[in-house]
């Protein structure tokens, strides 16, 4: 397409657009009418069809019925794919639930409802800088990223650094200075400063083919290349050898930092143009952070894309970055605001919400503060040391500090080595989990390999000492959690270490479920 063309195009997509953009915003003012459409038909009915859409939690057109993902299961390796509820519905999430119980399962593949054929599995591992190598990414826990929509359980796509997911043969995904849009639904609470958690366009070889070979969405608070406003994260685009809040190669000073729950991220492409937009994908409109020239560095414009998508890492394959994903997609054709304005109004009538939380209770999704009972410190709680990474008991109060309270408060997840059991994910620290190192509790983020998973997996019994109830570990069925010396550590009654102690050890080991404390 020349690019006489291709602006007479973006022109008359751009006054079309307008108009019919605020008939499906109103279209989206309650969660019935929003069943009716996706966020695919709205992109098609603006011009700029969807070319790949992504999504654990549910279907992007009003139409779809096929599979959302696949899990694979650790007992036996066999796979299931997960659909919906019913068309153009939600996650059927009890089918996980149910071909997963008393195990482990990840996600292997991501299935693209466009039509096109556009999965993503799992990607090649590889090192930055330099070519892709060193065998296979990790894939996702699948009950790591629990979520509610439309008040229906989902799960979302959980990424540990080490974790990623690649597609390097695609159909129709904009390469060379093609236009195009994408955005991407994370959880904006849940990021690190590793490179890269991308969601979009990327090279085919997994190398790093030079500036403006990738053109993606990222999430996370990295300062190396570019950034925003305060201390992160930001929305960036991940042009290749540089993460761009702006036209400038640094700082930019009306990317700001965003911390929604759930947020909404886009990066659209054209030529000689481009733009960041974000907003809260539960409430509210869209807000443009940037909108104009290439970047002001050699070698991005034209860009050169190649058309690969990449979920979770760079476009080398580096694989240091950490976040979670709910859906996401790709158009062709540079989207105009008035049709991602009624996108972002799908979205936020969609109903995405935290996984309900109970209290006191081992049900997953609760949260609970986890009480001694020993009868020297039964006014004390397990909690993580903020001074470190370790875990600890100490006395919590009413009178205690907002911090100290939060630190003593644990979501209940499924287990992540064994989904009948349970994982404790830190309440204040998302992304971050109870688990044993050489014995010792500690609060570490995924790194998505089978050892994080069985350390941070302990299964429900009646308590030791006749009260309450007992963790034993997963790997260790011996050992329980215990305090020791005010310290925490997965324990047996008896052994050479000095907290295998067996004075106390029932009592040690025995565990009120108490309301959270946050």
């Amino acid at each position: 397409m020349t690019r006489r063309s291709w602006i007479r195009r973006a022109l008359f997509a751009a006054g079309t657009t307008t108009s019919l953009a605020a008939g499906l915003l109103t279209a989206t003012a309650t969660t019935s009418q929003a069943a009716a459409q996706g966020p695919c038909d709205i992109y098609a009915a603006g011009g700029t069809p969807c070319v790949a859409a992504h999504s654990t939690t549910r279907a992007l057109y009003a139409a779809y019925s096929g599979p959302l993902y696949q899990v694979r299961r650790a007992s036996d390796n066999a796979t299931r794919d997960i659909g919906v509820l019913s068309a153009g519905g939600y996650a059927d999430a009890a089918a996980q639930d149910s071909f997963c119980a008393g195990t482990s399962c990840v996600i292997t593949v991501i299935y693209d409802e466009s039509g096109k054929g556009n999965h993503l599995t799992q990607a090649l591992r590889g090192y930055w800088p330099g070519p892709a190598a060193g065998g296979n990414d990790n894939l996702a826990n699948a009950f790591e990223a629990p979520v509610t929509v439309g008040g229906h359980k989902a799960y979302g796509v959980s990424v540990a650094p080490g974790t990623g997911y690649r597609n390097n043969h695609t159909n129709g995904i904009a390469t060379g200075d093609q236009p195009e849009g994408m955005y991407a639904i994370f959880d904006g609470t849940n990021y690190n400063g590793g490179c890269c958690f991308d969601y979009g366009n990327a090279e085919t070889s997994g190398n790093d083919d030079g500036n403006g070979t990738m053109e993606a969405i990222y999430f996370g608070n990295n300062k190396g290349w570019g950034y925003g406003s305060g201390a992160g994260p930001w929305i960036m685009a991940d042009l290749e050898n540089g993460l761009f809040s702006g036209v400038n190669q640094h700082f930019n000073a009306n990317d700001p930092t965003v911390t929604n729950r759930f947020q909404t991220a886009i990066v659209k492409g054209a030529p000689s143009q481009w733009a960041i937009r974000g907003g809260n994908a539960q409430s509210g409109s869209l807000s443009t952070y940037y909108s104009g020239v290439r970047p002001n560095v050699a070698g991005y414009n034209p860009m050169k894309k190649q058309g690969a998508i990449i979920l979770g890492i760079g476009g080398d394959n580096s694989v240091g970055g950490r976040g979670t994903f709910y859906e996401g997609v790709m158009t062709a054709g540079y989207p105009s605001d008035a049709t991602e304005n009624a996108v972002q109004a799908n979205i936020t009538a969609a109903g995405y919400s935290s996984a309900p939380t109970g209290s006191g209770t081992l049900t997953p999704g609760a949260k609970v503060s986890l009480q001694a009972t020993t009868a020297c410190c039964t006014s004390d709680y397990l909690r993580h040391d903020d001074a470190d990474d370790k875990v600890v008991i100490s006395a919590v109060d009413a009178s205690s500090t907002a911090t100290l309270k939060a630190d003593a408060t644990w979501i209940v997840r499924a287990g992540l080595a064994n989904s009948s059991c349970l994982t404790f994910e830190s309440a204040d620290q998302p992304g971050r989990f109870l688990r044993h190192y050489a014995f010792q509790l500690r609060l570490n983020a995924d790194d998505g390999g089978t050892a994080f998973a069985q350390d941070a997996t302990f299964c429900s019994t009646p308590g030791n000492s006749g009260v309450g109830r007992s963790f034993q570990s997963v790997n260790y069925p011996a050992k329980y959690i215990r305090h020791y010396n005010f310290t925490g550590y997965v324990a047996s009654n008896g052994g050479s270490n000095a907290w295998d102690a067996t004075t106390s050890w029932a009592q040690d080991t025995s565990w009120l479920t108490a309301t959270p404390w946050s």
